[in-house]
């Protein structure tokens, strides 16, 4: 619509207004004003929410629901009810969004927000948070994201969105949270160059190849690849990201030895079961990190007495020998560890008295070892019904 459309519609929008005694506080830019129209034609409530019930264009768009401004632009669209359990909007987003020239935030509650996110997005230069997660968003990420220095959290999470990571984001400098899991995504991971990043989550995609040592900023705090086809070794990478509180690889390709100095970062997760990671586990230190999660893997050796603090502890399914070290008893029958999965190994012994009382709220398995379980402990489904390995299979 041309400025002369424009000044046209508004003219005739106050002169009804005049009539109609329209509560009009402040005047709203016009573009932002028919943005929001079209915005609004393209949506609808699903039952249940009345989130749309305050957007009657007779009065003020500045108060509607969602909708945040300063002076006569939109600054902030909220689209839909926040609160928990909100049944959301469905519909399309309209290509409009990329007229709000003054929008810094953009996000929609879960819902069944279907289509394409509109590459008009790119216009957005202000826009420094996009959150439009749990939905049914598909098609690719619009590239144009990556001209949007001013980006600094992208939530496209729980949508169906297709095709690869555009290179350009991992330009943007002033990044910090970057949260694209539970999508469709293939392809391999740019290099991602802010040195604010903290959160990256890339989680359940297709996302594939290895990763370059200097993929990833050190200033990451939380990384979650888990459920991908990611390879190759990981020890150069990991070994520079030593600010990590959260770590997930679980379910990919990775391959060769576990980064001895992982263990001493200020972790509070480490799950890098069910990869190819292959070599002993010996942390040079007490490990403190609550939970460790090696199973499925090709890890082998003894286990080391320094994991006795973990507080639950997956090493099955695994290749280590020798016997269980007595710290991890000594923890055990203190009940300070709470879970302790260590069938489907090649474990010779585990000094524990028969007699001894395992607390009720402590899983021990020992199933599948080279030894009889000196105590019967209830076992995961996954363990199998034999509590030992065929002698063949032990010997050597």
């Amino acid at each position: 619509m041309g400025a002369k459309n424009i000044a046209s519609y508004f003219l005739l929008f106050f002169y009804v207004c005049f009539f109609m005694h329209c509560n009009v506080v402040a005047i709203l830019d016009p573009v932002d004003f028919l943005s929001l129209q079209s915005i609004k034609k393209d949506l609808e409530d699903m039952p249940g929410s009345n989130f749309f019930s305050s957007w009657d264009f007779t009065s003020d768009p500045c108060t509607f629901s969602g909708v945040y401004c300063d002076s006569d632009k939109v600054i902030a669209l909220n689209l839909g009810d926040p609160r928990a359990a909100s049944p959301g909007l469905t519909g399309r987003i309209n290509p409009a969004i990329g007229n709000l020239s003054s929008l810094a935030e953009f996000t929609v509650v879960p819902g069944r927000i279907y289509g394409a996110l509109p590459h008009s997005l790119a216009n957005l230069n202000n826009l420094r948070f996009i959150g439009v997660s749990r939905n049914f968003i598909s098609g690719d990420i619009p590239s144009g994201l990556g001209d949007l220095h001013n980006l600094r959290t992208i939530d496209l999470s729980y949508n169906q969105l297709t095709g690869t990571i555009p290179q350009a984001i991992g330009t943007l400098p002033e990044l910090t949270n970057i949260l694209l899991c539970h999508n469709r995504l293939f392809g391999s991971i740019p290099r991602f160059e802010s040195q604010t990043l903290t959160r990256f989550d890339l989680k359940h995609n297709a996302l594939s190849g290895s990763l370059n040592p200097d993929s990833l900023p050190s200033s990451l705090q939380y990384l979650s690849l888990s459920s991908n086809q990611l390879s190759g070794p990981m020890d150069q990478l990991l070994n520079r990201l030593d600010q990590l509180n959260y770590l997930d690889l679980s379910m990919n390709q990775f391959t060769g030895p576990i980064p001895v100095r992982l263990f001493s970062f200020p972790l509070t997760t480490l799950q890098l079961q069910r990869n190819r990671f292959t070599g002993p586990v010996q942390p040079k230190d007490k490990v403190s990190i609550p939970t460790i999660d090696l199973s499925y893997n090709r890890l082998s050796g003894e286990i080391s007495p320094m994991l006795g603090n973990v507080q639950n502890l997956y090493l099955n399914s695994n290749r280590f020998t020798g016997e269980v070290p007595s710290s991890l008893v000594k923890q055990l029958l203190e009940s300070s560890i709470e879970i302790l999965y260590l069938q489907h190994n090649y474990l010779t012994g585990i000094e524990i008295s028969p007699t001894a009382v395992i607390p009720e709220r402590i899983s021990l398995c020992l199933h599948y070892n080279c030894m009889v379980p000196p105590v019967d402990t209830p076992c995961p489904f996954t363990a199998g019904n034999h509590t030992t390995r065929p002698i063949a299979q032990c010997n050597g």
